[in-house]
């Protein structure tokens, strides 16, 4: 009886242990945390427009900038995404004058790759609209610009929101990767902590635990938005 409370005190004791191993830790993962999504949405962002424009690049006639396009998508989703983060930190400064901090390099790396595969879902998304659409454009004397912006995009950014929150996702979990820059989001935030208190089961619980709260309040605004824009 005695060895039974004994050992459950013990327990009990460890579990307090890690709650405040946990605890203490959350100030310097919750920084990781903020750094995570500030790269993730400025990167998104200029990935979004490089999406844009190399995606409409892919369906004009123009073999040109239809060429220039596929050697993008091919040449980067062709490409380990830590091959392309140590090429733009470390390859780039080595071959010219260009120097980069990690923060810079990271957000570069992180935006032209996530750009690739925004590339197919803007091409995927434009020519899911009814080819008559662009026609009825051109009639009514609009240019092919002004039909793409006007009646066709509007369209098409309904359908491919989920494939570019999917995409979000994705690049929210290629930050992890920045760690090997030296950048302090979430995941080397984590790896920092451990090394000093050699409590990884602890720390990597919590890195696990806010990768999770972000992915899945995403994953909920998503649902909402595509419900609020009635997402075909």
């Amino acid at each position: 009886m005695i060895t039974h409370t004994v050992t459950k005190t013990i327990k009990e004791e460890t579990v307090i242990e890690s709650l405040q191993i946990m605890i203490d830790a959350l100030p310097v993962l919750l920084q990781g945390m903020w750094l995570t999504v500030l790269i993730t949405v400025i990167s998104l962002a200029i990935a979004l427009v490089i999406g844009l424009v190399l995606g409409i690049f892919s369906i004009t006639q123009n073999k040109i900038l239809r060429g220039i396009s596929t050697f993008y998508v091919d040449a980067i989703r062709g490409t380990p995404i830590l091959v392309q983060i140590l090429f733009i930190y470390f390859g780039l400064p080595a071959a010219t004058d260009l120097s980069l901090n990690a923060f810079t390099a990271g957000i570069i790396a992180i935006s032209i790759n996530a750009g690739a595969y925004l590339v197919e879902i803007f091409r995927a998304g434009i020519n899911s609209i009814d080819k008559g659409q662009m026609e009825a454009g051109r009639t009514l004397g609009f240019s092919y610009g002004e039909t793409m912006r006007l009646i066709i995009l509007p369209q098409a950014v309904k359908r491919m929101i989920p494939a570019i929150v999917n995409q979000f996702i994705v690049s929210i979990k290629d930050t992890s990767i920045l760690s090997v820059i030296g950048i302090a989001e979430l995941t080397m935030s984590g790896q920092s902590i451990y090394a000093n208190n050699f409590r990884a089961f602890e720390i990597l619980f919590m890195v696990g635990v806010l990768y999770f709260v972000i992915v899945y309040s995403l994953t909920l605004f998503a649902r909402w938005l595509e419900r609020r824009l009635d997402v075909a």
